[in-house]
């Protein structure tokens, strides 16, 4: 099930960016369809079809993104609990060794 919603979210992340670059841009000459005349989208109308397309394909990869964060989470059943001091097998301070690692100075 997360490989399937990972593909989708591939899709749409791919498709978010088509659609973004095909619309006319505001400021001059960016984007595949902006700038001056016969640009790929120079018809008002398929403007607001991409506007829109954009904003639903946002809004499913928004959901997307979270169902996989979610997912991730249900993973990880064993919670970190930062008020326990660790508990590990080895002790938290090393024994001293009996002699010294460093030679002392004379």
């Amino acid at each position: 099930m997360e490989k399937i919603i990972l593909v989708i979210h591939l899709f749409l992340a791919i498709g978010l960016v088509v659609t973004v670059l095909l619309q006319k841009s505001e400021g001059g000459a960016l984007g595949i369809g902006g700038g001056g005349g016969g640009g790929l989208v120079s018809v008002r109308g398929s403007g607001n079809f991409l506007t829109r397309a954009t904003a639903v394909m946002a809004g499913c990869f928004l959901l997307t993104s979270l169902t996989l964060a979610i997912m991730a989470g249900a993973h990880n059943k064993r919670g970190i609990d930062l008020d326990q001091p660790a508990t590990s097998g080895q002790p938290a301070v090393p024994a001293k060794p009996a002699v010294p690692s460093v030679p002392l100075s004379k």
